[in-house]
């Protein structure tokens, strides 16, 4: 059995670019191909036996959590409220780790959307994780394949898969693909209040201990309501 049972869904978002959607439901709560992003999100990490997620709430957070309350998997659904204040994806993380527990787990946005390849990416991400060698483990998309992505990348990736940051002025062939194995300890010394999952990113870069696995299959960047259409005939194609 794997040692990691646990999950942080990042939903407390705004969806600033998805609006009007945006304005009358949380971006996790849209639609694509008939089903809410975020119960495509809880159905992966349900397929990979994860036990509790937990899931930080701020912008219509009732909506988001009467939504959660009808789930049936995975088995424990916990909210982490930020009603009072939008922590970021690394605050959001830091005020939800005693819901976590001590060991890794997943942190995976809400919002994130990818057609499986022939293994499922959650396992194979768990599976290739090795807390020893490091505190991160990123899924992380090719930007030449990804639909709906038109970024310079975030990452390149050496042979062993040690990932270094683009630089400002260049293009990198990697972009997160919002899912990640992350160890608890990668907080330590993290600051308060709001802040970026990146700063985290950065640090465990620079210490050699931050590591990529390529997704199999599709990403897509569902950033628009324009994007939805784009994802939603790649899904349909799919399974043709």
């Amino acid at each position: 059995m794997s040692p990691i049972r646990s999950a942080m869904v990042l939903a407390a978002g705004i969806g600033t670019r998805m609006r009007p959607l945006t304005d009358t439901r949380p971006k996790p709560m849209v639609e694509v191909g008939g089903r809410a992003l975020i119960d495509h999100v809880l159905n992966r990490l349900a397929e990979a036996d994860i036990d509790t997620a937990v899931v930080n709430l701020h912008h219509h957070a009732d909506l988001m959590e009467r939504h959660l309350r009808q789930r049936r998997g995975p088995p424990d659904i916990v909210f982490s409220d930020e009603r009072d204040a939008l922590l970021e994806t690394g605050g959001g993380i830091r005020r939800a780790l005693p819901l976590l527990g001590p060991a890794p787990f997943i942190s995976i946005n809400a919002d994130t959307i990818w057609i499986e390849g022939i293994r499922p990416n959650l396992p194979t991400l768990i599976d290739g994780f090795d807390p020893e060698r490091m505190d991160g483990l990123l899924l992380l998309a090719p930007t030449s394949a990804s639909i709906g992505y038109d970024g310079r990348g975030d990452f390149v990736m050496d042979g062993q898969g040690a990932l270094t940051f683009r630089g400002e002025r260049s293009v990198a062939p990697f972009v997160y693909a919002g899912a990640a194995v992350l160890r608890p300890e990668l907080f330590d010394d993290s600051p308060e209040g709001p802040f970026s999952l990146t700063y985290l990113f950065r640090r465990a870069a620079e210490e050699g201990r931050l590591f990529g696995l390529r997704l199999e299959g599709v990403w897509m960047h569902v950033g628009t309501p324009e994007a939805i259409a784009e994802a939603e005939e790649a899904i349909l194609h799919s399974v043709d």
